[in-house]
């Protein structure tokens, strides 16, 4: 049985680092679709990948020189990823805002709420006449 090669450690980061491109990129697809349970699929990648880079960022400094050009192509890549996720999240955010405030309206508009129509009941179970209002308790020791 062949030995398993064992990989330098900058190829170790460039793996890591490699994984961790892909989840943001693939989080970025599915954040411009506005996809956003394929954008909570992509959380346990991203996480998953996330840890492990940092767990080798100290790799960083054993890369080979034949390492290094695909190093900063890869750091390039990881900026680009994250700056565009950055950008699509806050336009995710801002969405799941406007909609909110569309939600809020309309209920504002249909009038009185479900629940201040709905019957009220008393200590012992009986339903109280028209509407209580808001009730405060207040227990004292």
């Amino acid at each position: 049985m062949a030995r398993a090669e064992r990989q330098s450690p900058g190829a170790v980061w460039l793996a890591m680092a490699g994984a961790l491109a892909e989840a943001l990129e693939a989080e970025n697809r599915a954040l411009l679709a506005l996809d956003l349970s394929a954008v909570a699929a992509t959380l346990a990648a991203k996480q998953q990948a996330m840890a492990a880079a940092t767990g080798v960022a100290g790799n960083i400094k054993a890369l080979a020189p034949h390492e290094q050009p695909a190093a900063r192509a890869l750091g390039a890549r990881l900026v680009a990823a994250a700056d565009e996720n950055r950008r699509l999240l806050e336009r995710a955010m801002a969405v799941q805002r406007r909609v909110i405030a569309l939600v809020v309206k309309a209920a504002q508009a249909s009038g009185p709420s479900a629940t201040s129509r709905a019957p009220r009941y008393g200590v012992g179970g009986t339903m109280l006449a028209g509407n209580a209002g808001p009730m405060a308790l207040s227990a004292r020791a």
